[in-house]
């Protein structure tokens, strides 16, 4: 069956007849500040003569004269990002900003179609984005964009570092100092997935090179980031190498779920096995024991990218904003 509807134009294509960017076109249709205002008017002409129209969901959510943040992150259910969430709702508000949410599980294709709605829907972005690639392509369409666990990443990118270095070196020589030398990881499966660089895994291995213990390639066992995915680990890696006297795991979901389930096969937390999260989740003071773990100020963590897309909103001096830093501290508790 044939149709004669044509092809819906869309903000690349004013974008390209004009020779402008994509975000240029955004701001000009948005009715911005920041652009000249010839070009905005080249720009609504083009697009009315070329038929285009904004999207349903940026004509209900979207209002003119009002900055928007796109602020992307991994999961929703992860107790990790609501409190990164609030930092950013906070901040925003205070500058009379609104901020539209999106998630991605950090899956590749999701990462990659979230970008794209960042680029035609909002002024700046503020995302955890575990794909190059994704990161790469919204650098190159010219979207200010701050990067949330930066990392090493996207050099020319700024973000909020998480001086993972500094929390995994304490944490680790916390352990070393209590004696343990057969010190396991229990790694996030997405860094595996993706093949990305992973630093509380390189840190790991790094740290106990330095103190010159052994680490079987067992003792790193991968696991989805949920409590249930740690306890799957834990047993993986139990009946692997039941001789190990200590987990440091990627974060406090994946060590709680790792905790209990040792707990549930009949291990003494501490005593035969002790865990060290990382993150500093709220939750991790409710099981028993305690879970002692690297704390990060999240709620600080949100904030300050909003500071960072501020500058970055400010003028033709963006790409001098550096990156800020955010250090974990070693909170001690009972599983150690």
């Amino acid at each position: 069956m044939s149709t004669n509807r044509k092809p819906r134009v869309t903000i690349d294509h004013v974008a390209r007849a004009v020779g402008v960017s994509r975000q240029t076109v955004s701001r000009a249709i948005n009715n911005k500040a920041e652009i000249d205002p010839e070009t905005r008017q080249r720009i609504l002409d083009t697009a009315h003569a070329m038929g285009y129209r904004p999207s349903r969901f940026a004509r209900g959510l979207v209002r003119q004269h009002l900055t928007t943040v796109g602020l992307v992150i991994a999961d929703v259910l992860n107790p990790f990002f609501p409190e990164v969430t609030a930092g950013v709702l906070e901040a925003a508000e205070h500058r009379g900003w609104q901020v539209v949410v999106y998630s991605t599980g950090s899956e590749h294709r999701k990462e990659l179609e979230v970008v794209d709605m960042l680029i035609d829907q909002v002024d700046v972005g503020v995302a955890f984005l575990l794909h190059q690639d994704a990161i790469g392509k919204a650098a190159a369409a010219n979207l200010p964009f701050v990067l949330l666990d930066k990392g090493d990443r996207a050099p020319s990118v700024p973000g909020v570092r998480i001086d993972f270095a500094s929390g995994v070196r304490q944490g680790l020589a916390y352990l070393i100092d209590r004696g343990h030398r057969r010190i396991a990881m229990i790694d996030d499966l997405a860094y595996v997935e993706a093949q990305a660089p992973d630093p509380r895994r390189e840190l790991y291995l790094e740290v106990m090179a330095d103190r010159g213990l052994p680490v079987d390639g067992g003792w790193i066992q991968p696991a989805h980031n949920s409590v249930e995915g740690g306890a799957a680990a834990m047993e993986r890696l139990l009946a692997a190498h039941p001789d190990v006297t200590a987990v440091f795991a990627y974060n406090d979901v994946i060590a709680i779920g790792a905790q209990r389930r040792a707990v549930q096969l009949g291990l003494r937390v501490p005593g035969d096995c002790a865990f060290l999260g990382f993150d500093g989740l709220s939750i991790g003071e409710l099981v028993d024991p305690p879970l002692t773990t690297l704390h990060i100020d999240k709620r600080r963590l949100g904030e300050i990218a909003i500071e960072q897309a501020a500058l970055l909103l400010g003028g033709p001096e963006e790409r001098a904003v550096e990156d800020a830093v955010i250090r974990p501290e070693l909170v001690v508790r009972g599983s150690t």
